[in-house]
């Protein structure tokens, strides 16, 4: 509880608790932390009301069957696979969130999308960390149409709070969230009180309009947002922008009030910015000439709505040290740890003495538990160097008794595994793909094993 403070004075409020009193103290009160305390202008309701250029108005109850649920109140950003991760296009009266590395691309993708959007209404890129000479500069190296954007290089949330009522913009971006203050929450940007204050009046303006904000924020060391995990709560949208060790940038959402978080845009970094990659089926495969090298497995993958090829890649070697060691950035380890240790159990393949490294081409990330069997069929041919077929893909869940589980989707995987040149598909069920070529069903792993390497490849044995 705050004490007793006058309105329109200074005060000292903790940056870690929000704790408010009229002198400086070198500890907190209430939490303890020690030199917290910063010096805020005070002011009430009324006054930030009537600074922010905004009447205050005393909220009312109304009935839920009086609200009009605005279906289809969505504004499209022009750029297709920006709409597809959103579930359709921005919804209007929300707050996107976008984080990402730097250099990876946001300021990019959101210039792209203003100037789209900007045959829809005004639109407002707010900067505050270049200049507007940079932006132009951009726009002019994309080929972007300077005349629908309006720039304000501005990081005081009372300027941005005033274009903002000045404009009334359909589309607003703000570059970033963490170099927006106000004297309010103190001198110091992105401090926890800061981005909790400044994003909360961004995002009441923009839910009180036909309008659509983007937050761009940036991310820790871990590739998380950076603040507090309150920022993430107040938004309706969070979008991770990613990268591979190539020019193929992926979009990703964490959170999604109107839409799927399944889904995954995908996009190519050239020199005219981000262009959407038509045809990602095969993306994420290496055409080769000849046969499979030992230690692949091809696989379809389900993101969103559309099906992907995906490889992975292993490779076993023995242990350099006491203690064994799992590298796999793409694929969680624990997930190629209990795959390998079934392999052992149930095929008799010792893995537990080796080091593991597991990759998939492309830079994709994969959670589902559809790639456990292509998985464990990459680890035993990486292990007794046998190539998988070239012709074959493999699907299934593979559970700790060594069963291939039924997953989800089979038919459109099956599909397109035979559509991308795959006539040969190991999965729980079989499966016709309508044309030529069906899926091969498999009950356990040793029954995938022996159709992928012969029926001694399943005791341990090559033949």
């Amino acid at each position: 509880m705050s004490a007793k403070k006058k309105t329109g004075t200074t005060a000292y409020r903790c940056s870690h608790c929000g704790y408010t009193q009229p002198r400086w103290l070198g500890r907190c009160p209430d939490c303890g932390e020690w030199n917290s305390l910063e010096e805020v202008v005070v002011e009430d309701a009324g006054a930030q009301a009537s600074r922010a250029g905004r009447p205050a108005v005393a909220p009312r109850a109304v009935p839920l069957s009086a609200i009009d649920a605005q279906d289809g109140a969505r504004l499209p950003t022009g750029i297709d696979e920006l709409d597809r991760v959103l579930g359709g296009a921005a919804m209007k009266r929300s707050a996107i969130l976008v984080g990402g590395e730097p250099g990876i691309g946001k300021s990019t993708l959101l210039l792209q999308a203003a100037a789209s959007a900007g045959t829809k209404g005004r639109v407002l890129y707010v900067s505050g960390e270049e200049s507007a000479a940079q932006i132009r500069a951009r726009a002019d190296r994309l080929g972007l149409p300077a005349s629908r954007v309006e720039v304000l290089c501005a990081s005081r949330l009372e300027d941005v709070e005033r274009a903002l009522d000045e404009l009334n913009p359909v589309f607003v971006v703000v570059d970033s969230i963490q170099t927006v203050h106000s004297p309010d929450a103190g001198a110091v940007p992105g401090t926890v009180n800061q981005l909790k204050l400044c994003a909360h009046e961004l995002v009441s303006w923009v839910k009180e309009r036909d309008a659509v904000l983007f937050l761009v924020a940036h991310v820790t060391k871990d590739g998380t947002i950076a603040g507090p995990k309150a920022l993430e709560h107040l938004v309706d949208t969070v979008l991770s922008f990613e990268r591979n060790d190539d020019e193929v940038r992926f979009l990703r959402a964490l959170k999604n009030r109107f839409g799927s978080v399944d889904e995954i845009g995908i996009f190519h970094m050239g020199q005219r910015g981000l262009s959407p990659v038509e045809d990602p089926s095969g993306l994420f495969l290496i055409k080769r000439a000849g046969a499979l090298p030992p230690g692949v497995a091809v696989v379809p993958v389900f993101e969103g709505s559309r099906v992907f090829m995906v490889e992975i890649q292993a490779l076993v070697v023995p242990a350099k040290g006491a203690m064994t060691r799992v590298f796999s950035d793409r694929v969680d380890p624990a997930r190629v740890s209990r795959v390998a240790a079934v392999i052992e159990k149930r095929v008799g393949l010792r893995l537990s003495d080796q080091d593991i490294y597991v990759n998939v081409a492309g830079g994709m990330r994969l959670t589902e538990s559809a790639i456990d069997l292509a998985l464990a069929s990459a680890l035993y041919s990486a292990r007794t160097d046998l190539p998988s077929p070239s012709s074959t893909a493999v699907i299934g869940e593979l559970s700790l008794a060594g069963e291939v589980r039924p997953v989800s989707k089979l038919k459109p995987r099956v599909k397109a595994a035979i559509g991308l040149g795959f006539p040969t598909v190991l999965a729980p069920e079989a499966e016709s793909s309508g044309g030529e070529g069906s899926s091969r069903a498999v009950r356990d792993i040793k029954e995938a094993i022996a159709s992928l390497f012969g029926k001694g490849a399943a005791t341990g044995r090559r033949e």
